[in-house]
């Protein structure tokens, strides 16, 4: 019997852990596309479906079910496809907004009863918390939030126990936010979309976050879609989007998705939401980022390596942030760009870069 990789082939529009040695084969390719279009290669038979596979609640006294965690591009997916085939599981939390499907909606459906993937939450270096640091004193009260899981993101959350008013629109969200919707921090109440709801496609944490999430009606999920449409996203106040990069030139172009020829991402919603918010009255679009790796090669450069994708371009980046301060690009000049950042670069790197600025620039 012929192996599975050359009996199925495996193209993503998202790359992570899972999908990553696969699609640096023969069999395996990566779609770049924003999240906020996968679901027109579905509706527009672009990338027709044949079966979706979906994990979903039981159904409730009327025959519907929760599409629990995941709405994101599993609506659109199982509204296009030829077959529904669904895992039906007590542990996927019930979740208010668009992702109920009725059982009728499934072709196949087989019971389980297994936890819930979920992910532990570390704790932040002591570079991540200076740069959460640096985060938190740009985000101002009634600010609306996208951030995604990981130390900097938490850390960015840790350091806004004296903020208020602040509200939730994102891709995603994990459990650094319970403690400010504990304490009254995180309320909702300047938001323009949805006041007072906490706005996401997607989540991703432990079983508390689960717990705080299922039947929760202050958390509405919608499809990536909606959450991600740069005119949506634009309405709310103070949009602050805090996305991070492989690598960033001296010019302000950012790679996130790939090192060099090596896909290592995706494209995902940076640009949806660096985009948004832009264009959000008072917003902050901010890539954050350690200075170096854990190589110690720096992640400022003069030019990003051979092959590598450019996220977000240079004329959609405003701040920037490492351990070593904030710069914003906005109408800037090339040169004055890589002074900025060659400026909260690395101090063992900063005389090479400006070496490098100078043969550029003059």
């Amino acid at each position: 019997m012929a192996p599975y990789t050359e009996a199925f082939s495996l193209a993503s529009c998202f790359v992570g852990d899972n999908t990553r040695k696969g699609v640096d084969t023969p069999h395996g390719d990566y779609i770049p596309v924003f999240l906020s279009e996968i679901h027109w290669l579905f509706r527009r038979n672009i990338l027709p479906l044949d079966v979706a596979f979906i994990q979903v609640s039981p159904p409730d006294k009327h025959g519907y079910c929760s599409l629990g965690l995941s709405v994101d591009v599993t609506l659109p997916a199982i509204q296009t496809a030829k077959r529904v085939v669904a895992l039906i599981n007590p542990n996927v939390p019930r979740t208010h907004g668009d992702g109920i499907i009725h059982i009728n909606s499934i072709d196949f459906g087989v019971e389980i009863n297994t936890p819930v993937y979920a992910t532990t939450i570390g704790e932040p270096s002591e570079i991540e918390a200076i740069i959460g640091r640096n985060i938190a004193e740009l985000v101002e009260d009634g600010a609306t939030l996208q951030m995604g899981i990981g130390n900097i993101p938490n850390a960015v959350l840790h350091n806004l126990g004296n903020h208020k008013r602040l509200g939730i629109h994102t891709e995603m969200f994990s459990d650094g936010i319970l403690p400010l919707v504990e304490k009254g921090i995180i309320t909702g109440e300047e938001k323009q979309i949805k006041t007072g709801k906490i706005v996401t496609c997607f989540a991703m944490g432990t079983k508390k976050l689960y717990d705080f999430i299922d039947d929760n009606p202050n958390i509405h999920f919608k499809e990536a879609a909606y959450t991600n449409d740069t005119a949506i996203i634009r309405r709310n106040p103070k949009v602050t989007a805090i996305n991070s990069a492989i690598e960033i030139d001296l010019t302000g172009q950012v790679c996130a998705d790939s090192i060099g020829m090596y896909q290592y991402s995706g494209v995902g919603g940076q640009m949806d939401f660096i985009r948004g918010a832009s264009l959000s009255e008072g917003g902050k679009p901010i890539i954050a980022m350690p200075s170096i790796t854990n190589k110690g090669i720096s992640k400022i450069t003069p030019f990003l390596k051979e092959g590598a994708s450019v996220t977000t371009t240079r004329a959609h980046v405003h701040y920037v942030v490492t351990e070593y301060g904030v710069v914003n690009l906005f109408g800037k000049g090339l040169e004055q760009r890589a002074k900025a950042l060659i400026s909260i670069a690395h101090p063992d790197h900063r005389e090479a870069l400006e070496r490098e600025a100078r043969k550029r620039f003059h």
